[in-house]
């Protein structure tokens, strides 16, 4: 068994860059990436506000060498993981064991969308053929092949949490000796369906979101993808190029308060933090920084907060929402965060919480405002909490 699992590479795209040199320009910039909606074919442009990758499917293709009628989620999944497998640089990579979990929530959607337009109104216009892979393992498959890795492939859904899980999941298939090398995390592509239906909720704020501020009126969604590549400590050992720190800590816990709702007091949440912290061997005034969950909703931050406020007070550590340049990426946010989290160690940074002004009553937790360089961070938590309670924490650690 391998007693560690090491992060040896990390991929992004996002409303806010293409790469992972982009995303840091953009927080030191303070560039959020929501806007109005441009490549979606939908009746809420110009009404609610997205954050969208700045490529569309053309561009995507062009650089993944995929077709352009295949799923956004796919390419955009494709793009984070080829760079973090460069990035990654691992030696007698072919030789070794390697496996690609990966997670998503809707799968090729957008193309059933696109498909389902013309079929409707004449059952002749189109093959059922062409729409029989958009399921979430398919995305999965497709990418896996273009990145030559065929030892072991899975899919994880688990709405939010989705990515998070990957990650974690991943690190057990290591920590078990089953794999070397796993690329994880995950991605998800702006559809109708989801817009309509986070709508249909009544969570989307008209306005640019506001994470963890008492004036909160919802969340940005947001697409994406973000992929670590974790490889054990046998692997680590032969690395030639630094690595970025260690995943020490991982849990998911259930609250199964409701379908999608939290539960108020954050009984999920607080359980997901306290037991990564116990897996890690670290304590609460360890922890440098919290990548919040932070989805700017009024039922999402308030059960964070108070599970924060249970486990932390009263000495807070920096903590801020991401999703305040992202949007809320689903299925990919765990994916992007740990990415986030990850070069936070490496660079010594804290990312601003945009927009905030005012704390939630009665907690009064005040994450970061500013982008903050050359700070001391050796260790990381990520949260990423899904519907039905399905709440997942990752703990990055400086080696």
């Amino acid at each position: 068994m391998s007693s560690s699992v090491y992060v040896a590479g990390v991929g992004v795209i996002s409303a806010i860059g293409n790469n992972v040199a982009e995303h840091l320009l953009a927080f030191e910039q303070e560039e959020a990436g929501m806007g109005d909606i441009t490549l979606l074919d939908t009746i809420y442009r110009k009404k609610l506000p997205v954050a969208e990758v700045k490529l569309d499917n053309k561009q995507l293709a062009a650089i993944t060498g995929l077709p352009d009628d295949m799923s956004r989620t796919a390419l955009l999944s494709l793009v984070a993981a080829r760079e973090a497998l460069t990035d990654a640089a691992i030696p007698h990579f072919d030789t070794l064991r390697t496996g690609f979990v990966s997670a998503n929530t809707v799968g090729g959607m957008d193309r059933s969308e696109h498909f389902f337009i013309d079929f409707v109104d004449n059952n002749s216009k189109g093959k059922l053929k062409n729409v029989y892979n958009h399921e979430c393992g398919s995305m999965t498959e497709i990418v896996a092949d273009r990145l030559g890795i065929t030892d072991f492939i899975t899919t994880i859904s688990t709405a939010c949490s989705s990515s998070a899980n990957a990650i974690f999941y991943a690190a057990r298939l290591i920590k078990n000796d089953v794999l070397d090398i796993v690329i994880a995390g995950g991605a998800d592509a702006l559809t109708k369906f989801t817009l309509n239906g986070f709508n249909t909720l009544m969570i989307l704020d008209p306005a640019f979101c506001k994470p963890f501020d008492e004036n909160r009126a919802g969340l940005n969604l947001g697409e994406g993808a973000g992929y670590l590549v974790l490889v054990s400590e046998r692997v680590a050992k032969k690395m030639k190029k630094k690595l970025y720190g260690k995943l020490s800590g991982y849990n998911n816990s259930n609250d199964a308060y409701h379908q999608t709702a939290s539960s108020p007091d954050g009984t999920g949440s607080y359980l997901a933090m306290k037991g990564a912290l116990e897996k890690s061997g670290l304590k609460p005034a360890d922890i440098d920084y919290i990548n919040l969950h932070g989805t700017g909703t009024p039922n999402n931050d308030g059960a964070e907060g108070a599970a924060i406020k249970r486990l932390f007070a009263p000495d807070y550590p920096p903590m801020s929402s991401t999703k305040s340049f992202t949007g809320h990426t689903l299925g990919a946010s765990g994916g992007i965060e740990a990415v986030f989290s990850v070069l936070a160690i490496e660079h010594g940074l804290i990312y601003p919480n945009l927009r905030f002004k005012t704390p939630m009553n009665g907690l009064q937790l005040v994450p970061e405002k500013r982008f903050l360089k050359d700070q001391n961070i050796s260790h990381v938590i990520s949260n990423s909490f899904g519907f039905g309670g399905n709440c997942t924490s990752l703990i990055f650690s400086k080696i």
